[in-house]
């Protein structure tokens, strides 16, 4: 059983930066793919990001590419979204997601495991 718990979503403007966190419990965090999803109003959840369990592999969508990176540090079972050059359209509630049964950075939503609560990133224009 793995928690998470997003932090640092915030209001921005737009050509700013945040930083989200994800901590999660549990002994074997250093053993899941760790991904970022976000479902803004009216739309479908959709992937953003993901790293495999040594940050080896990661995957972006191509809608936030060169502007977000995922870092993970195993020693703090803590999973990052560093997001620049924020943009109106990245408005969305982000939740980090465990993924434990795949090596890689899988971008399907079906494949992860737990999820956390979100947290919301506004960006104002």
């Amino acid at each position: 059983q793995v928690q998470l718990l997003e932090s640092g979503g915030g209001l921005v403007q737009a050509g700013g930066s945040l930083r989200l966190s994800c901590a999660a419990s549990g002994r074997t965090f250093s053993r899941y793919t760790m991904g970022w999803f976000r479902q803004a109003p009216g739309k479908e959840r959709e992937f953003v990001a993901a790293s495999s369990w040594n940050g080896g592999l990661r995957n972006y969508a191509a809608s936030v590419k060169g502007r977000f990176t995922i870092s993970r540090d195993n020693t703090k079972n803590t999973v990052y979204l560093q997001m620049n050059s924020l943009k109106p359209e990245d408005t969305a509630v982000y939740y980090c997601a465990a993924d434990g049964g795949s090596p890689s950075a899988g971008t399907d939503s079906v494949a992860y495991d737990y999820w956390g609560q979100g947290t919301q990133v506004t960006v104002a224009s």
